[in-house]
């Protein structure tokens, strides 16, 4: 095998090694069915349930939510009275733009100029959620998430978070108790998380949104996967796509929501129906892109040998010449196209080699 041709590949194997290193969270997400810390149906009693619920209340009765100001948008206020009047003996906290700014300046100082230099909105409304929930503990329920049954039973779990279709985690309802050591790792990395990608949708999703809640969700549980689950106050419990909603004694109740998603995460979930399509094109243009390279470099060796024996770079082979290891060096267009006699082509071969 060629010299140049091993060196090719390492360094082709070096580059893939590396980008599936960078995405190893991802890939390992999509795998990742959250069975092991699941919320079992059985253990959540009905909500008419005559069996007592004996568990200790760890979470404190506390429920959070976020807008940008006190006026709430018609649409929504059902979902937020319906989660008010079921628990008349919680405390209900809402986070405007201004109080959340304020809560921020004064108990987490550090974090002030990241959480006010975020370009979207919508990632100062994430990033709060995190905060008070790691400063108070409760409860943090979206405005478009209405309340079906009492949230008591999830009050006995040091934290939880909630399941998403079809890989990770989503951050529209999610519990704990102060200072939870999770909650805190979450804030902790949020100022590293601060990138702008491309799309804003991305940007968002990858610096404070669900996404970035799962990569930190993933790593924590693939770090603690040795100790004892059943004991240790760390694990993170996760409420199932059925607990969450589309039955009668599910939690929550999802309203129509006044979405942030834009023109780009449109087409993102184009993308995401559309996946089988966009892998068979992505092959085809990866290893088309393989072969370009390929050829580049096999050019740009045989210019830099032709110049060390003191030829000319016309007596090079053209890109139209490239040829695997070990093979006639014959000019492809010549053998494919048929119009020319073996002679002539040996007598070509012959007038490279002289």
């Amino acid at each position: 095998m060629r010299r140049s041709l091993v060196i090719f590949l390492v360094i082709a194997g070096a580059t893939l090694i590396f980008l599936l290193h960078a995405v190893s969270t991802l890939l390992a997400l999509l795998i990742e069915d959250a069975s092991g810390d699941a919320i079992a149906a059985a253990e959540i009693p009905s909500p008419n349930s005559t069996l007592p619920d004996t568990r200790p209340r760890l979470i404190p009765k506390i429920i959070h939510q976020t807008y940008k100001n006190e006026t709430i948008p018609e649409r929504w206020k059902a979902a937020q009275q319906s989660c008010i009047d079921l628990h008349p003996d919680y405390e209900y906290m809402m986070w405007t733009d201004a109080k959340s700014e304020a809560f921020i300046e004064k108990e987490y100082a550090w974090f002030l100029p990241t959480f006010t230099g975020y370009k979207h909105p919508i990632q100062r409304a994430d990033a709060i959620r995190y905060f008070v929930l790691a400063h108070h503990g409760g409860v943090y329920i979206d405005l478009d998430d209405g309340c079906k049954r009492r949230l008591d039973p999830l009050l006995s779990y040091n934290a939880w978070l909630r399941r998403t279709v079809p890989t990770g985690i989503s951050n529209d309802a999610m519990g704990s108790v102060p200072q939870h050591p999770f909650f805190l790792r979450i804030i902790q990395s949020l100022q590293g998380a601060d990138r702008a990608w491309v799309l804003p949708y991305i940007t968002i999703m990858a610096s404070t949104g669900p996404l970035f809640l799962s990569v930190i969700w993933k790593n924590w549980i693939d770090e603690h996967s040795h100790l004892d689950q059943d004991t240790w106050p760390g694990r993170v419990r996760v409420l199932m796509p059925d607990e969450y909603t589309k039955h009668p004694w599910s939690f929550f109740n999802t309203f129509k929501g006044d979405s942030w998603h834009g023109k780009d995460a449109q087409f993102i979930f184009w993308m995401g129906k559309n996946w089988l399509l966009l892998v068979v094109v992505g092959t085809a243009v990866g290893l088309t892109l393989i072969f370009l390279v390929w050829s580049l470099y096999s050019r740009v060796l045989s210019l830099s040998a032709s110049r060390r024996r003191g030829g000319s770079p016309r007596s090079s082979p053209r890109v139209g010449a490239y040829r695997f290891p070990g093979a006639s060096r014959v000019p492809l267009w010549m053998r494919w196209g048929g119009g020319l006699k073996k002679k002539y082509s040996y007598e070509l071969v012959e007038q490279h080699d002289a």
